[in-house]
């Protein structure tokens, strides 16, 4: 039975679990766009997958399995639908999520660097003043937001977080974001790829606050070739900005329906997808 289905992903019940198939469906300024970018579903599941597993040391995440015959196993139901659910489904413990998405920077871009020419602060955290765009900033910075599952999400303040969870969750929270992002952060750096910024989701099982949703993908963070990097404006990318780039070239005023992506779009976005997930797991996508 569907469950929810949000801007990329359809989320299936399954009592105490559930399975969520990744679509190609991809969205920019919080709008889903006409047309997908093949096989980026597939794309997005597998890096999840193997940051869940990456990451499982600092914190537990919700992931069973992305294994397609071991979720047949466990669902047999599901195996007719075999073809479809190979590579971009997962299935996972049931979580009840925390209202907030837990935002860590570690460069000043996006929204940040809009936010800091305006008052020089991030998610009102004051930075040094001077500092370029995609300039990298001295320690990670965490600039929470509001989660919304369609529309846009807003940000907030530290402050407004704690009134909205609590000063144990916040603490928990920040800490456990901060230190996920530093350790993919590193990988990835040895690996050729800058992670700017990315957004965690959090959830509780049986009281126990779990990581769930995506994590550092293409789609919740931005990736930068570091070969490429030079601060001072926009950075070369292996993510989402690409079509994001593109749609500002266009008089389009960002509200749906989004615009259909051309062909040439749709193909570099998703050689750039595919890219990432070889640079950072060195496989290829089966």
């Amino acid at each position: 039975m569907l469950f929810k289905q949000g801007k990329v992903r359809n989320v299936y019940d399954f009592g105490d679990k559930l399975l969520f198939v990744v679509s190609d469906r991809i969205s920019a300024f919080d709008v889903i766009m006409s047309n997908g970018i093949p096989e980026k579903g597939k794309i997005l599941n597998m890096i999840s997958g193997f940051w869940f597993d990456f990451t499982k040391n600092i914190i537990e995440n919700h992931v069973i399995t992305i294994d397609i015959d071991t979720i047949i196993e466990i669902e047999p139901k599901l195996g007719k639908y075999r073809d479809i659910l190979a590579g971009r489904s997962m299935l996972v413990k049931k979580a009840d999520p925390l209202p907030v998405e837990c935002i860590v920077r570690g460069y000043v871009s996006g929204s940040g660097w809009k936010d800091y020419l305006k008052t020089g602060m991030i998610g009102g955290i004051k930075l040094p003043e001077g500092l370029k765009q995609s300039d990298k900033l001295e320690e990670p910075i965490f600039t929470p937001s509001t989660k919304a599952e369609l529309g846009h999400d807003e940000n907030i303040t530290q402050d407004q977080m704690r009134e909205l969870v609590g000063e144990e969750k916040f603490n928990f929270l920040k800490k456990k974001s901060i230190t996920v992002y530093k350790q993919a952060r590193d990988y990835a750096d040895s690996k050729g790829i800058i992670i700017a910024d990315t957004k965690f989701e959090f959830g509780e099982i049986d009281g126990k606050i779990t990581l769930m949703d995506e994590i550092l993908t293409p789609d919740s963070s931005r990736f930068w070739p570091k070969n490429d990097y030079q601060p001072g404006g926009v950075q070369k990318s292996f993510d989402k900005q690409f079509v994001r780039d593109y749609l500002e070239t266009l008089d389009w005023d960002k509200t749906p329906p989004g615009p259909v992506l051309p062909d040439e779009i749709t193909s570099k976005t998703r050689e750039k997808y595919l890219q990432a997930y070889k640079i950072l797991t060195g496989e290829e996508l089966v």
